[in-house]
């Protein structure tokens, strides 16, 4: 079965992150009702792994290295650890032990942004989870156009040609890193 075709549910929360509910994903998503994300920013050498999404939302944008959502599996909620390790595996075939460490959490953001390209919305309380790989992983393209390397620093300038290109999650996320 495609991933995207897939019934998943979320969790709607408020602007605190405390859950309200369970939602279906694509509902959540074409309603624009906030609900919890992740973001996950990997470094190797140094540099940042950014990723050039190919997904239903916000496709063709440039992304840190891979965004998703905890979801209810039996009914119990995936931690962001969990689900990080799931989405790293689906979209990089990065398994847990080829990342150098636990992943830190370095805090949440809240956005709303209209795709305009598609008939969705994000609107989430988005974390952002920072760790480490050990060697270059190799992206799989159900989910991603390609990738590329980039220093830190260079992510903040606003003269970084990608800067334009980003998708709306990344800029509030950089101040978090």
């Amino acid at each position: 079965m495609n991933y995207y075709n897939e019934h998943q549910q979320l969790a709607q929360v408020d602007e605190n992150d405390q859950i309200i509910d369970k939602i279906d994903k694509w509902e959540a998503h074409k309603k624009g009702i906030l609900h919890r994300a992740f973001t996950i920013c990997l470094f190797i050498d140094g540099k940042i792994i950014l990723q050039h999404r190919k997904h239903p939302v916000f496709n063709g944008v440039i992304d840190l290295t891979c965004s998703s959502h905890p979801i209810y599996v039996d009914d119990r909620l995936q931690s962001l650890e969990e689900a990080g390790y799931v989405a790293l595996q689906r979209e990089w075939n990065i398994s847990k032990e080829m990342l150098q460490d636990k992943f830190e959490n370095k805090g949440s953001t809240y956005y709303k942004s209209k795709d305009v390209l598609s008939e969705y919305m994000e609107h989430e309380v988005c974390y952002l989870l920072s760790g480490a790989v050990k060697a270059i992983p190799a992206f799989v393209q159900d989910y991603s156009y390609g990738f590329t390397l980039i220093e830190k620093n260079l992510l903040k300038e606003d003269s970084f040609p990608l800067r334009r290109s980003f998708a709306p999650w990344v800029p509030p996320l950089l101040d978090l890193l």
